[in-house]
């Protein structure tokens, strides 16, 4: 199943995407549910809606926190000269960076080196604190794809990465969440990222160094996670700049697309 936020020219709204890749007779559209399906049981309302004629939001705004995973890529680590870390690196992205499909990544006046890092995203489904390996599947909800934007001249000079990592516009997700995805199907997906079409990442989830089992693990053993929290699971090799004017896609097989312009700060 495929969890979509969008607007139909209202509210926000949550509804199931069916695409032609389906097979079935209501390709490319979106079927609206009743309330959140991440926080209450859900209902069709027997509105639909062809996806080309609403906008996609972000699948989903962490009610807290996205978690992100650095250096989890070992040829990531070394195209940037860093050594693989021995526990997975974490850091926090705010909710406030989160943007959706089609938004505008704002390339802020205090960074000269903006930077694209397309990963699989990690959504939770429920509360959860020090959770087990063999339970690991119990709490994540869904997939989604990630661009985790930095400032990458910022994270030296200020000896931490809230502003390198966490601006706003700095987290897009989307276009939606996939719910049907098994552990092992996940970790092996490719990951493509393209600025204007131009292919720049290249990169199988299954290269992660900490899979998604262990980031779970790790990451519950120091703080809870809340249901719609985002786990970001780190991005291949192939980082570089993207600058205002350039479109950025990050597409990964078994999920879909996510692309946004970037576009100088007024």
């Amino acid at each position: 199943m495929r969890i979509a936020r969008f607007s139909a020219g209202s509210d926000p709204q949550y509804g199931i995407v069916e695409l032609a890749v389906d097979g079935g007779e209501h390709a490319d559209t979106v079927s609206a549910v009743t309330g959140d399906p991440l926080a209450t049981k859900v209902q069709l309302t027997g509105q639909r809606f062809d996806l080309s004629d609403v906008r996609l939001l972000a699948p989903v705004i962490p009610r807290s926190k996205v978690v992100a995973v650095g250096r989890n890529y070992a040829e990531h680590a070394a195209e940037l000269g860093n050594e693989v870390p021995e526990t997975p690196m974490t850091f926090l992205k705010p909710n406030t960076s989160v943007i959706g499909p089609d938004e505008a990544i704002v390339y802020p006046t205090y960074t000269n080196q903006l930077s694209y890092e397309g990963e699989l995203a990690i959504v939770i489904g429920r509360i959860c604190k020090e959770v087990p390996a063999e339970r690991v599947p119990e709490v994540i909800f869904g997939y989604t794809i990630a661009n985790d934007v930095t400032a990458r001249d910022l994270q030296g000079p200020d000896k931490q990465w809230a502003r390198a990592k966490g601006s706003d516009t700095f987290c897009p997700l989307g276009p939606w969440i996939v719910t049907h995805l098994g552990i092992d199907e996940a970790e092996n997906l490719m990951i493509t990222t393209t600025v204007d079409d131009e292919v720049r990442q290249h990169g199988p989830t299954r290269d992660m160094l900490n899979k998604i089992v262990d980031l779970v693990v790790y990451i519950t053993s120091y703080t809870t996670l809340l249901p719609g929290d985002v786990i970001l699971t780190g991005t291949p090799a192939g980082v570089g700049p993207m600058n205002p004017g350039q479109q950025v896609s990050i597409e990964i097989d078994g999920i879909g697309k996510l692309s946004n312009p970037v576009v100088a700060a007024q």
